[in-house]
């Protein structure tokens, strides 16, 4: 591996490639740490301390934008609108029959669906950020942004300068991850997740470094100790990660042999690749947004008159909260059901059996038709069960880590899912180049 970065970095285009992905991420990094005009930090910080549902979305939101909700930063919104309007038009595809017929018309379909998907973020991305800012005041003892709102006069001007701040900055990122995936190397907005995510990790070492340092009567030794124990579980975790995350299970297809002249085409013999873990991360956001969303309405009625509402909403926040005894299951139960939920989408988007059946494909011992979508369905839902159950690990993970060690992991369970699937796509599109010009890949 180590050779063939070497080779990479002496091709002078592929080092081009590598430093203009590096100046890029580079400068998203500084950006991220310029901060929405009239923000109280100490109020931020003391919020993003927490332990309440505000605290978690904002910590998931964290993790999203590169780690610019920390500092509430232009680049707060992160990529997220974007993410969420590519989900929704995903899941609107089988709904909707124009964009069902636009998603079959090939690369020109895919770039009105890339229009479409950019028009919805920039509604997206306002609302994403007024609400932010409506739930960060509301759920801090002191208000974050003091001067937001439009109930007085004085403050529309900075209202909206702000909320225009915020979508111009999501709009900025994306434009950066463009740069990334069209004159770099890597997806750009996955390397963009993927900077704030490692960026982060100096800052959890040296939390983890004063914990045990305060907590434990072994001084230096002990936190040597509780950050190679860290590492350890980092290492293990990202191992069990690429085994899923690479794992698949091959359908054989064969094709029949079809005449046109004098020539004979087809009667290969080839093989459909089913991932285990189709659905990726998505499921985990999905299961933490549907969990967290209860316990944030609820906030906003413990201060309620009628102290029977105030009680009812303190356990439901209490119910969600995720210091409670039920909370990492019904987080590994939603996890699983949602794995399952989008798969499904998926498999129906990508409507193999159709495929196969209009190039003369078949699996062998399958009638083609209902008999093939019925077979693919089985063998998908299988081995989604061991993709499912791992991401439900994955997402319950740190707090099994928290139960023992009463302290968070370097890399949160799904940072590393980013992580992970960041690099491996990197080292394929980099060994890609290689053997394009004759070099020896990464993978042997």
């Amino acid at each position: 591996m180590i050779e063939a970065l070497k080779n990479a970095l002496t091709l002078p285009d592929l080092r081009r490639k590598l430093i203009y992905t590096l100046l890029i991420l580079i400068i998203y990094r500084l950006a991220a740490h310029v901060p929405v005009p009239g923000v109280d930090q100490a109020a931020l910080q003391q919020l993003l301390a927490g332990t309440g549902g505000t605290t978690r979305l904002f910590n998931l939101l964290d993790m999203l934008s590169g780690g610019a909700v920390a500092r509430f930063s232009v680049m707060a919104n992160g990529v997220y609108p974007y993410v969420t309007a590519s989900i929704i038009l995903q899941l609107l595809i089988p709904i909707i029959p124009s964009l069902e017929r636009l998603a079959e018309e090939g690369e020109a379909g895919q770039e009105k669906m890339n229009q479409w998907t950019y028009y919805i973020t920039v509604p997206l991305g306002l609302l994403q950020a007024l609400g932010q800012i409506r739930l960060v005041n509301a759920g801090s003892a002191t208000p974050v942004l003091p001067n937001f709102g439009f109930g007085t006069p004085e403050n529309i001007v900075s209202t909206v300068s702000v909320l225009v701040a915020m979508t111009a900055g999501t709009m900025f990122a994306i434009w950066l991850g463009e740069l990334i995936s069209e004159q770099g190397i890597g997806n750009g907005l996955s390397l963009i997740i993927f900077s704030g995510i490692v960026a982060r990790v100096p800052e959890n070492l040296l939390s983890t470094w004063t914990q045990a340092q305060a907590a434990g009567t072994g001084g230096i030794g002990m936190a040597v100790l509780m950050i190679g124990i860290f590492l350890v579980i980092t290492a293990l975790t990202m191992f069990v990660i690429v085994v899923i995350q690479e794992g698949e299970r091959r359908i054989p297809v064969q094709y029949g042999k079809r005449v046109r002249g004098m020539k004979m085409y087809g009667g290969q013999s080839t093989h459909i690749p089913l991932r285990v873990n189709t659905a990726g991360m998505i499921p985990l956001i999905f299961a933490q947004s549907i969990l967290t969303f209860p316990a944030v309405i609820a906030q906003f009625f413990t201060g309620a008159e009628s102290p029977a509402v105030g009680r009812f909403a303190a356990a439901v926040m209490n119910f969600f909260s995720a210091q409670s005894p039920y909370y990492g299951a019904l987080y590994f139960l939603a996890v699983v059901g949602f794995t399952y939920f989008y798969t499904d989408v998926m498999v129906q988007q990508q409507d193999l059996p159709g495929t196969l059946k209009r190039q003369g494909g078949f699996i062998p011992g399958i009638r083609p038709g209902r008999r093939t979508a019925e077979y693919i369905n089985a063998v998908y839902r299988r081995i989604t069960l061991v993709g499912a159950l791992f991401l439900g690990g994955v997402a319950v993970l740190p707090y099994i880590v928290d139960l023992f060690f009463q302290t968070r992991l370097l890399i949160t369970s799904s940072g590393l899912l980013i992580v992970v699937g960041t690099v491996l796509d990197t080292m394929r599109q980099l060994e890609a180049q290689l053997l394009m010009r004759h070099y020896e890949g990464f993978i042997k």
